[in-house]
């Protein structure tokens, strides 16, 4: 499988069902939509497709959704999760009559574990491992949200230990060096599919372009490999795109996050 008609379908196929959201609290369908509550007070919106629906009734199916997380006082934000390969008419300009803000568009990378480790040594004095105590996973966490930009938030590591505490098959990976974390990252297998995605890697800018960002994928890839894992899926920044093109990944379609929370009003 390396055509990228192909490593679409499987990841239609295989990735776009419950298999896409493993540490859900919990799912409502709304039509073609999964509702997904997570810890922290996050909600998230996603689809195998949307039924074909026209622009008149994807704007209902917007609204509805919107409507079941205001419905719950514990969720602060919500998440869509939109695939540029999607036939959504009406979609984009929905979700901003409804106080969402579009991110940056991400490229949907898929290929080979194998092409992960091949010729990948990890940079002198860099050490690269897996994370299990807490200290560990929150100094990781901390390093980043400052390699995104943004201030340390400390629900994503309570997050990130209450799944590690739910042992659901998430990894926890970070490169050492010069005394601190400088970049961090998730493995995440998908049961009952061939893939694993590789999830929130991030290098302090300080340490970009000395091959830790590929070491540490690197190690990933390999403990997926051990559990007879085939294929590896992400979505990548245009930072990390180069780097996963060069081992081996296609960029097969974009997706791009749209986010809601509370404090914003929607546009008029």
């Amino acid at each position: 499988m390396t055509h990228p008609a192909d490593y679409l379908q499987a990841y239609d196929d295989q990735l776009r069902t419950d298999a896409e959201t493993p540490s859900a609290i919990s799912v409502t369908r709304l039509g073609p939509l999964r509702l997904v509550t997570f810890a922290g007070g996050r909600g998230f919106v996603t689809y195998r497709d949307l039924g074909g629906a026209d622009g008149p009734a994807v704007a209902r199916l917007v609204t509805g959704a919107l409507d079941h997380f205001r419905a719950d006082p514990q969720i602060n934000r919500v998440e869509w999760k939109s695939r540029g390969h999607d036939h959504a008419p009406g979609l984009h300009a929905a979700l901003l009559a409804n106080g969402f803000e579009a991110d940056d568009a991400e490229s949907i990378m898929i290929g080979p574990l194998e092409a992960l480790c091949a010729g990948v040594d990890t940079p002198a004095g860099v050490t690269v491992r897996r994370l299990t105590t807490e200290a560990d996973v929150r100094a990781m966490s901390a390093a980043v949200d400052e390699a995104f930009g943004d201030p340390a938030d400390t629900r994503m590591a309570e997050a990130l230990l209450a799944r590690l505490a739910r042992d659901d098959g998430m990894e926890l990976w970070g490169a050492e060096t010069d005394g601190r974390f400088v970049c961090g990252g998730r493995l995440e297998p998908v049961p009952g599919t061939e893939f694993v995605g590789i999830w929130g890697g991030a290098t302090l800018e300080a340490y970009r372009g000395r091959g830790i960002y590929r070491a540490l994928t690197a190690a990933r890839a390999r403990s997926a490999l051990a559990q007879g894992k085939k294929l590896v899926h992400s979505d990548s920044t245009e930072d990390s795109r180069p780097i996963l093109e060069r081992s081996g990944l296609i960029r097969v379609s974009t997706t791009t996050p749209y986010n809601w929370s509370r404090a914003r009003r929607p546009q008029v």
